[in-house]
């Protein structure tokens, strides 16, 4: 999760000990990943309060607390968690590496940003299970483009060649 950066940072700033620093920020993070996010960000300026956290101390909290509030709204883990979707980076990060990276940076390529858009759309119909229904739609216009008169003879078919 990104905020997990975050929180321990808060841990080090307002945590005297290891372990309170590692119970503190076992304690955010899973209330994060059931919803909690908010509470968390209250909670965070409250305890700073608390601990008397002064001075640099005080105003990185404050900063940790803007920011976590500014991404609150992303920050909806338990409902991407229910809808089976990954929430760490790592599986972003390799999907990008995979789908993008692994591509583009063959050994002697070189992209315009027009035709670098065009291979990865390419890919990514390619590797999602959408290539049958891409190909049949891009003949279908294609039909439609170089023959728009084809309506008429729709149900033509030739006579058969006496030989």
């Amino acid at each position: 999760m990104h905020v997990s950066g975050y929180v321990w940072e808060a841990s080090n700033l307002l945590c005297d000990t290891q372990t309170e620093r590692e119970a503190f920020t076992r304690a955010r993070l899973l209330a994060i990943l059931r919803g909690g996010a908010n509470s968390v960000i209250r909670g965070l300026r409250r305890v700073s309060t608390v601990r008397k956290r002064r001075g640099e101390r005080r105003k990185r909290i404050s900063t940790i607390a803007k920011y976590l509030e500014a991404h609150a709204a992303r920050m909806r883990y338990d409902e991407y968690l229910a809808a089976g979707f990954p929430i760490a980076t790592g599986v972003i990060e390799g999907a990008c590496r995979h789908w993008v990276k692994d591509r583009m940076e063959r050994s002697g390529m070189r992209w315009n940003l027009a035709g670098a858009k065009a291979m990865l759309n390419v890919r990514a119909i390619h590797e999602s299970d959408c290539w049958k229904t891409s190909q049949e739609h891009r003949r279908e216009d294609k039909s439609k483009r170089y023959h728009p008169h084809r309506g008429p003879l729709a149900d033509y078919q030739p006579l058969a060649l006496a030989i």
